[in-house]
């Protein structure tokens, strides 16, 4: 039973698990989107909701408290200017977790542990600008030789 137990050890040692948080945190704050197993993503969470709760007030401890956690300081810098700031009126729950299914060698459950509101880029609006902007110059083209053997 799990009575009692505060979190997951993840079965590994201490400066270990703190690695691995201080690293998941930092990708996951970089990239806004990051693909790992269940129980990870669970652990991971909660670390990270607790700093975007810090970063959401913008004084010097508060900083330094985040900084001790991330060593990046672009990602601790982009946590309070940028995500910070976009979850300033959520009041918790700044992750979501999208279940994938399990992975083929070991059968554990893979997730994507995201940001609430992260945004898919897929690149179809710069493909379509780029279609139109083709077929615009496709016709010009032909317009100008269309001119030409007027001419």
């Amino acid at each position: 039973m799990k009575h009692r137990r505060g979190f997951n050890p993840l079965e590994r040692t201490s400066a270990h698990r703190k690695a691995l948080h201080r690293n998941m945190v930092t990708s996951l704050f970089r990239y806004e989107r990051i693909r790992t197993t269940k129980a990870k993503a669970l652990e991971i969470r909660r670390s990270a909701e607790k700093l975007i709760t810090r970063a959401k007030v913008d004084t010097v401890h508060n900083r330094r408290i985040v900084s001790s956690r991330l060593f990046d300081e672009g990602i601790v810098a982009k946590l309070f200017t940028n995500i910070a700031v976009r979850m300033k009126e959520r009041p918790g729950g700044y992750t979501r977790i999208l279940k994938l299914g399990e992975r083929a060698g070991d059968a554990s459950e893979v997730v994507i542990l995201e940001l609430v509101d992260y945004k898919l880029d897929t690149g179809d609006s710069e493909k379509k600008a780029k279609k139109e902007a083709k077929k615009e110059a496709k016709k010009e083209a032909k317009k100008e030789a269309d001119k030409e053997e007027k001419k």
